[in-house]
């Protein structure tokens, strides 16, 4: 278990130096400087060196390869780097961000046109959706027009999973984005319903009443997790209007996670699982956290935050993940406390939220550089990269507004 994850050495709280400067006492080692540094100054160091690799990634995706695309997707390619951009225009306004994210967007739109992938995370989805989204930025309408007309032309495939990478809930996710930034009935609720109710169908006939209401299948396996699992498809479905029994199936799915996660505290990465190593957004507690988080938000029970909370203790003691990715990595960690300081108000979440940030800031390029950690299969990508760890960066400038990508909204 124990190298999966660095060994969590920081305190569990340090009380920042007083004043605006950056100057610290002098005899603490650089990560203790940091954590001590007042929240606005570390967050204007985070900013700067997010910025450095935002165009190193830009570079890496992009440019180096001729402005062609040959992995379009958000999760691993380079809709991943239009994100990124999309992210640092909202933080430093820099029209140049937001020009070049839908340049790059138009060429994964070409690229990406006859997919049969339907998801805003792995799909043609995700494409338009973002498209849309940037072009109504701009104020070009006739491109934002062509976005939605082509998102509304999906169709999606018979025999598409339920999950959030490749299935139903993943195109429900690219819905609701759309809805949240474009303006409500974006894409209308008789789009949406017929989707949702399809969901409910198939997890109540895998599932089972007075255990566990929903239950899901992917490759064979009944996944827990955020990726591919109930995690991931309860999190959606809780932004969207559901009928009476169909909330009451979602709390009983969530509840009987909570009842049956290992001693440990962690969660399952599937139905009957006995090994308890995984402490990713992917699969584990990090992910559960981020939709117990708004379960908390949507039932207001005092179950869902306790449960919530707990998972964050096993973020803080084995979440100090040997990568640096948002999937499975210490930067998509960092969210479980930034979506818990969210949630409770309680500067030890941000403190925490920090703290893992610190590290990174602080270690993460002399670990790769040893091989102490690993910068991803894909180095520069969103999920799996210095992409994500980037975009969390930014996030951090304004922590209460911090968003896992692609997940929360």
């Amino acid at each position: 278990m124990g190298e999966r994850f660095f060994r969590n050495e920081m305190p569990e709280f340090l009380p920042e130096e007083t004043g605006e400067n950056e100057t610290v006492s002098a005899d603490k080692d650089s990560l203790t400087k940091l954590l001590s540094l007042p929240y606005k100054s570390f967050s204007k160091k985070l900013q700067r060196y997010a910025l450095s690799l935002k165009d190193t990634v830009v570079f890496e995706t992009w440019e180096r390869s001729g402005k062609r695309v040959r992995d379009y997707n958000l999760y691993t390619g380079v809709l991943g780097t239009a994100y990124l951009l999309f992210k640092s225009y909202q933080v430093t306004r820099n029209e140049n961000d937001l020009k070049l994210c839908l340049e790059i967007v138009e060429a994964c739109y070409c690229t990406s046109r006859d997919s049969e992938r339907v998801t805003f995370i792995c799909g043609h989805a995700g494409v338009c959706a973002l498209g849309a989204v940037a072009a109504k930025l701009t104020g070009d309408n006739q491109l934002l027009d062509r976005y939605l007309t082509r998102f509304h032309e999906i169709r999606l495939p018979s025999g598409l999973p339920y999950e959030l990478l490749y299935g139903r809930a993943g195109y429900l996710w690219a819905c609701l984005f759309l809805n949240k930034h474009i303006g409500k009935d974006s894409v209308p609720s008789s789009r949406m319903r017929p989707v949702v109710e399809e969901i409910f169908r198939s997890g109540r006939q895998m599932g089972e009443r007075g255990k566990c209401p929903l239950m899901f299948e992917w490759h064979g396996k009944k996944y827990w997790g955020a990726a591919h699992g109930l995690a991931g498809i309860m999190h959606v479905l809780m932004h969207v209007e559901l009928e009476p029994d169909e909330i009451e199936d979602v709390k009983g799915t969530l509840s009987y996670m909570i009842r049956h996660r290992f001693p440990s505290g962690n969660y399952l990465s599937s139905e009957g699982s006995e090994s308890d190593r995984l402490v990713h957004w992917c699969h584990g507690a990090p992910g559960v956290a981020l939709t117990l988080v708004k379960a908390a938000q949507v039932f207001r029970t005092d179950e869902f935050v306790e449960a919530a909370m707990e998972a964050g203790e096993v973020v803080w003691n084995r979440g100090l993940l040997k990568r640096v990715g948002i999937c499975h990595g210490i930067s998509g960690n960092t969210y479980v406390f930034l979506s818990l300081y969210r949630l409770t108000g309680k500067l030890e979440y941000l403190y925490r939220a920090k703290a893992f940030a610190s590290f990174l800031l602080d270690k993460s390029e002399k670990l790769i550089s040893e091989g102490k950690m690993h910068g991803g299969d894909r180095p520069f990508s969103l999920f799996e990269g210095i992409g994500g760890m980037a975009y969390m960066f930014l996030d951090m400038n304004e922590p209460t507004q911090a968003l896992f990508p692609g997940y929360e909204l």
